[in-house]
Order: structure tokens, then sequence, then C-alpha cells
């Protein structure tokens, strides 16, 4: 008997040490098969929203590229609620500068491949003459302002949230009591702001995705 005798395989004839290879074996094979459950989660929202780009822009081949965009917002979005960790998308300078890159690219795709197109939207169909000239200086200010209704609102909305957690935060952690008794307000804060952050990176992605509808 030695210190190394413990792992010796044969310590006796109802020896049970190859049991751990046996019961691999037998496991059925769909256990192997299947999606745990948070990639299953994540498979069937993927899913989802491709199949939400796939009915604006009635085709797959933007499809990764605005899943991704939702998936990078969301996990910047969801980073930002836990603690010392910065959040990206409360300034301008994170949201901006995606919504002015990709607006950028779309215009300038549009007028330089599809400039009748382009020019077609300004003028809603039906239009009077008369009214003509206003529709257009209209669509043009409207079509110029996107990007920047894009980032503020992903960036207001964020901020909104997190300063009346730290609002609420700052005033009752120097009382126990106080602390306690808003303990399920700052549960329930938490919650909404988990429902925000999956719904500003939705609208983020649906309305790039209408943005980009209207040229290709």
């Amino acid at each position: 008997m030695n210190l190394f005798s413990v792992f010796d395989p044969a310590t006796g004839l109802m020896s049970m040490n190859w049991m751990s290879i046996i019961f691999f074996v037998l496991i059925p094979t769909p256990f192997w098969n299947s999606y745990s459950k948070i990639s299953f989660m994540y498979f069937k929202l993927m899913q989802k929203l491709s199949m939400e780009v796939i009915m604006h822009l009635k085709s797959n081949k933007f499809t990764i590229l605005f899943v991704s965009l939702f998936i990078f917002i969301l996990i910047n979005n969801i980073m930002g609620l836990f603690p010392y960790v910065f959040t990206a998308s409360t300034h301008l300078v994170f949201s901006l500068t995606m919504a002015l890159s990709m607006w950028m690219g779309l215009m300038m795709f549009g007028w330089m491949k599809l400039t009748n197109k382009m020019f077609c939207h300004l003028v809603p169909v039906g239009t009077p003459n008369l009214l003509m000239p206003f529709m257009v200086m209209i669509e043009t200010i409207s079509n110029i302002i996107r990007p920047g209704s894009l980032a503020v609102r992903l960036s207001a909305n964020m901020i909104a949230g997190h300063l009346l957690m730290s609002l609420l935060g700052n005033n009752v952690i120097s009382n126990w009591v106080l602390l306690m008794a808003f303990m399920w307000l700052f549960i329930g804060l938490m919650m909404f702001e988990l429902a925000v952050a999956f719904i500003q990176s939705y609208v983020f992605m649906t309305l790039s995705t209408l943005y980009s509808s209207e040229i290709n």
C-alpha cells in the first residue's frame, strides 16, 4: 500500500473505477446536441432579430451588420449596470459616432449609386406642385437630423435612468433605515434599466434598418 495506490484501476472485483467512462457513454445523444438554456435564448434572439431585419430590407445581405449593431449596443448598455463600469452609451461620442458613420455611408451609397431614387424620396407621392419646394426642404432637414436623433435618443434614455439611481443612492446611502426601505425600489429601477437597455438597442437597430430600407 503506497501513496499512488488510489490511482490503481484494479482495486477489487466490484470496483466502480470505470463507471465514470461508462456514465458518459450511456448519456443519450440529444444531450450533447442540444443547446444550453443561455445558448438557446441567444439563438432564438438572433433568429427573431434576423427575421426583423429581413422583413424591412427584403434581403438577408445586411442581417449580420444590424444584428451585430444590436448586440454591440446591448452589451455596452448592460455592462453599464455593473458597479464601477463606465456606460459608454451615455455619451454622444459613442452613439453619434455609430449613427453618423452609418448615415454617411448610406447617403454616399444612395446619392452615388441610386441618385434618382434618392430624389424621389424628397417628394412624397401625391404632393401638390405648389408644395413640392417646401416638401423638399422638410424632407432634407428630416434626413439631416436623423443621426442626431438616433444618438440623442440612445444617450438621453441611458442617462435618465442612471441619474435617477445615482440621486436616490447618494441620498439614502448614509441612512441604513432608508436604504433598506428603498431596496425594493432600487431592484425595480435595476429591472427597469435592464429593460431600457434592451429597448434602446432594439430601437437603434430598427430605425437604422428603416433608414437603410429607403435606399436598398
